[in-house]
């Protein structure tokens, strides 16, 4: 399928799930999140959820991220230039939605793209080589640019891999690991 494709069936699939399933679902990602070999890291990035587009529950994976003790790095999107600057998550950040729906900090210390070590990306499907399909702005890819090359690139997703993305092209770039409710999927072994 394509992304065109892949973003309608999986908006129209999420659009489905009750705030319930969402919360299970959500709970069953972060047990699996739990086992993957990601934990060695410090300066994890963690996208905040947009409620009314029912992604999953990103505070369950920030409760786990605050109890092993990591840094918190969150986003401000420009939607000028599609991109984002990033900020340390402390106890004193405070939070405006956007007019997007999205959680973003008014203030903070910036963190460079070159410190952070692993990018939990948002999706709405992947395929079994780690291609993403996002919401089709280049906001992450643009960010994953950026950053350093070993940085881990973890996707969080509701739903099982698609065997193919088929509009796949140069500047998208693919997940080091994608987790679902059942299992780790792991590409680019090395």
């Amino acid at each position: 399928m394509t992304k065109k494709e892949l973003r309608k069936k999986y908006k129209k699939l999420r659009a489905t799930l009750s705030s319930d399933e969402i919360t299970s679902i959500t709970l069953q990602i972060a047990n699996q999140l739990l086992k993957a070999p990601i934990w060695n890291k410090t300066y994890y990035h963690l996208f905040l959820s947009i409620v009314d587009l029912k992604e999953i529950d990103t505070d369950q994976i920030l409760h786990v991220l605050f109890a092993r003790n990591k840094e918190v790095v969150v986003s401000k999107s420009d939607f000028i230039k599609n991109t984002l600057s990033h900020f340390l998550l402390t106890e004193n950040t405070k939070f405006v939605i956007n007019s997007y729906g999205i959680p973003e900090p008014q203030n903070g210390l910036s963190v460079p793209e070159d410190n952070i070590d692993v990018v939990f990306v948002p999706l709405l499907a992947f395929d079994i080589s780690g291609n993403r399909v996002g919401y089709g702005k280049g906001f992450y890819d643009d960010f994953l640019s950026k950053c350093k090359s070993d940085v881990l690139k973890v996707g969080l997703s509701f739903y099982e891999a698609e065997e193919q993305i088929e509009d796949v092209y140069l500047g998208d770039i693919p997940l080091d690991y994608c987790i679902t409710p059942h299992k780790i999927y792991q590409f680019n072994e090395s």
